[in-house]
């Protein structure tokens, strides 16, 4: 039975968490030589299809970035709040209006509705977060 699948640039990604920690051993980061190491771990399996240990690794992996960064290199706060967040997400993310009204499941306009400031993003918090791995309170002015 193959043990790994492939992905789009031909790199083998392990099936199993045993196979997944010998290809690269999850570990606390505690320079910016791991953090590179890991987060080329993460560029690869990223936009890959995951089974249930890739996923746990991957999200392993991610904690492990995360709280490195947030002690070693914060973000500065963003001025960016509300309406005017969610638009630099968007660009960020190529989004366009309409896919904004796919990602909140509803009706063609919302997206351009909510951009425009006729509708409050309230409403939508729990998908945009979700989108977009950002805290809530980004999209509360």
């Amino acid at each position: 039975m193959n043990k790994t699948q492939k992905i789009s640039c031909s790199i083998e990604i392990p099936k199993t968490i045993e196979e997944l920690v010998k290809w690269h051993v999850p570990r606390p980061i505690h320079d910016d030589v791991a953090l590179r190491n890991t987060t080329e771990i993460l560029d690869i399996m990223s936009g890959y299809q995951f089974n249930a240990d890739q996923q746990d690794y991957f999200e392993l992996l991610c904690d492990a970035v995360e709280k490195y960064e947030k002690e070693h290199h914060p973000m500065p706060k963003s001025k960016l709040k509300g309406v005017e967040a969610l638009k630099f997400l968007m660009r960020e993310n190529n989004m366009t209006p309409a896919d904004l009204s796919r990602l909140l499941g509803c009706n063609r306009t919302l997206g351009y509705k909510i951009l425009k400031g006729e509708r409050s993003l309230l409403h939508h918090l729990s998908a945009l977060t979700a989108r977009f791995k950002v805290r809530a309170d980004l999209f509360i002015e």
